[in-house]
């Protein structure tokens, strides 16, 4: 398997999202899509790309996801191609300053996710990306989708140049 796509969802955003992502890159067999519980790290083995989502819950990751990624050996990845990627609101828009004093601390789930794929010794292919819901229970905001796509299409580009998406 060239490229596996782990995710965890709560209300089934993050799974759009990271199923959007896993067509986009246009590898047919050669890419998984694996909900971050049913993941076996025997799958790690021989990877070529990494890519890891989460919903933000609580300002960080889901504990899935966390225990996921602290369940990688160390320098396990080295070699291996990683990207993060997270569901979020758009704290600007809720209107709490306590929030958004908060998200300026903390930020989101993504780049937390993409500091624990480096130190598992990945290679950060792009700066993590947030993907927007509308409410904290979704939908996703109109677009993100697509977005969804032309960022994994960039992925794409960067890990498999060899191979020209249509």
């Amino acid at each position: 398997m060239k490229a596996l796509i782990v995710y965890d969802s709560v209300f089934g955003n993050t799974e759009q999202v990271a199923r959007a992502i896993g067509s986009a890159l246009d590898l047919g067999e050669d890419v998984a899509v694996v909900r971050v519980n049913q993941v076996n790290l025997e799958q790690l083995t021989g990877l070529e790309l990494l890519i890891v989502g989460s919903p933000t819950r609580s300002l960080r990751a889901t504990e899935g996801t966390r225990s996921f990624l602290n369940s990688i050996p160390g320098h396990s990845l080295k070699g291996v191609k990683v990207a993060a990627f997270d569901t979020r609101l758009v704290i600007s828009e809720v209107g709490s300053p306590i929030l958004t004093f908060m998200v300026k601390i903390f930020g989101y789930a993504a780049d937390p996710i993409a500091a624990a794929l480096k130190k598992k010794g990945g290679f950060l292919v792009l700066p993590p990306e947030g993907f927007i819901v509308k409410a904290s229970e979704g939908p996703l905001k109109e677009g993100e989708l697509e977005r969804a796509e032309d960022w994994a299409k960039r992925i794409h580009q960067l890990c498999f140049p060899a191979r020209d998406l249509a």
